[in-house]
């Protein structure tokens, strides 16, 4: 359960005090004081939600306390009580951000009701200003993760672009996080007041898009049994997002390229009324546009309107370097979920990220966190707890081009196993003449792996090295 809304009632009256407890004491914890002094006893000590004060408390101005109450790093909802003849005073005390005030003698159902609807206005702020904030946690530029060349670029590119009106197309592989973008896009423009909307081009059949996208009258078809207001309309002052737009069929990517032309018109379906919308738009899309245009399945003309600035999302594979990066984000974020303590990754989980190809992108990557979250039952994610794909691709690149099995089913026991490696790690560094990188690549690793098989190797020459010179004098 969660706790009930604390309020603190300030009068110098008695009497006044206790019915006012009385009344609120069901719904509310309830905190009282005689005085400003011991009213800011209490707000120093608790946390209140809302301020019930006399404007005179003897010899004291409750415009006072009202006033050192609202500058407090949570300030409480405050409402003042005041006789008929300052009502004045207690307006004033509103325009200095008080929330409301009641008259004396007191209509107890007022008061009540008062109350009630400035605590569940406090808890609407809340909620918006923490759905706000989950929004921009989701999709603002910051959370676009990475500080590789590539990934710098798009930023770069976002941020030139978003302020403009230019509609902007972003290619990409599935899962390199083309709707982020367009979100940040439009985060960051003049639109970001107004709506952003998704439509998901490929999941619906060419009349069903149609419908979707500019709406019907009733009767336009079987089932239309309303109208049906379309997304660009919707979308109105602010962002369409057209996600796989390549999938769009012909007669709907005419009827497009009017509605984000300088005529910027529509009609539903089945209907005769010319419609316009003031949209910006963002396409992405999977597949390669100018091919389709060369194949005749995608207009020229559309392409050009969509095409006024490109953004392509770099693949994972091409920003490996960020995955350290976009691994840190997601399990602070699925530890946090999950309900466990952060979790770190044991280097050889580390090394088979790094060395995975990731065909699924970025999407692939949180997924694979996740499900080393759920699966890890100590404080470190080791290999074993990531998805299967990920473990069989690290046994296939190992350096010594067989997997745990194969090594297993011919009986070849751990020590050979290490010289063979440390002769292949010799062989690769000779044949590129120290050239950790490349020596790297052929070996099927990463370099940072290769850099630690070296440092292991060092680390157990070392002793036999010291040995052998200890008692030269040279």
């Amino acid at each position: 359960m969660s706790p009930q809304p604390t309020i603190l009632i300030v009068d110098d009256e008695k009497h006044t005090r206790d019915g006012l407890r009385r009344l609120l004491e069901n719904d509310y914890d309830v905190y009282v004081a005689p005085d400003l002094g011991g009213a800011m006893n209490v707000l120093e000590r608790e946390q209140i939600d809302v301020l019930l004060t006399d404007l005179r408390l003897g010899g004291e101005d409750g415009m006072q306390l009202i006033d050192r109450a609202l500058k407090m790093p949570r300030p409480p909802i405050c409402i003042m009580m005041t006789a008929y003849g300052s009502v004045d005073v207690a307006v004033e005390a509103m325009k200095r951000g008080a929330y409301d005030f009641v008259t004396k003698p007191l209509n107890l159902d007022k008061v009540e009701l008062l109350i009630a609807r400035a605590v569940q206005g406090r808890k609407i702020e809340q909620e918006n200003r923490a759905l706000r904030q989950q929004v921009d946690e989701r999709y603002g530029l910051e959370n676009i993760w990475g500080d590789s060349a590539a990934l710098h670029e798009v930023l770069d590119t976002i941020r030139q672009v978003a302020p403009s009106s230019a509609n902007v197309l972003i290619e990409g592989e599935s899962g390199t996080g083309k709707e982020l973008a367009a979100h940040a896009i439009h985060n960051l423009s003049r639109r970001n007041k107004a709506k952003f909307i998704t439509v998901h081009c490929a999941a619906l059949s060419p009349q069903l898009l149609e419908s979707e996208l500019f709406g019907h009258e009733k009767g336009a078809f079987t089932g239309a049994h309303e109208r049906r207001i379309g997304r660009f309309e919707q979308a109105n002052g602010g962002t369409i997002f057209l996600d796989e737009v390549g999938e769009i069929d012909p007669s709907t990517q005419v009827k497009l390229l009017r509605v984000i032309s300088e005529e910027r018109a529509f009609e539903r379906v089945g209907g005769n009324q010319t419609l316009r919308a003031d949209v910006r738009l963002i396409a992405a899309t999977n597949k390669n546009l100018e091919q389709l245009v060369r194949e005749g399945k995608f207009r020229d003309d559309l392409f050009f309107r969509l095409n006024v600035v490109r953004i392509t999302m770099p693949p994972l594979r091409d920003r490996k370097e960020d995955i350290p990066i976009l691994v840190r984000g997601f399990l602070r974020h699925f530890c946090k979920v999950n309900e466990k303590p952060l979790l770190d990754l044991m280097p050889d989980a580390m090394d088979a990220l790094l060395t995975y190809d990731w065909p699924g992108n970025v999407r692939e990557l949180r997924t694979a966190i996740e499900h080393g979250v759920v699966m890890a039952t100590g404080p470190h994610i080791t290999l074993r707890d990531l998805p299967m794909a990920i473990r069989q691709a690290a046994h296939a690149a190992s350096p010594l081009g067989i997997s745990a099995a194969e090594a297993f089913a011919e009986k070849t026991s751990p020590l050979d196993l290490h010289e063979t490696e440390k002769k292949l790690i010799a062989q690769a560094l000779a044949a590129t003449n120290g050239n950790v990188t490349t020596a790297a690549k052929k070996l099927g690793i990463s370099r940072r792996t290769l850099h630690r098989k070296i440092k292991e190797m060092n680390a157990e020459r070392a002793p036999a090295e010291t040995a052998d010179t200890s008692g030269s004098k040279e």
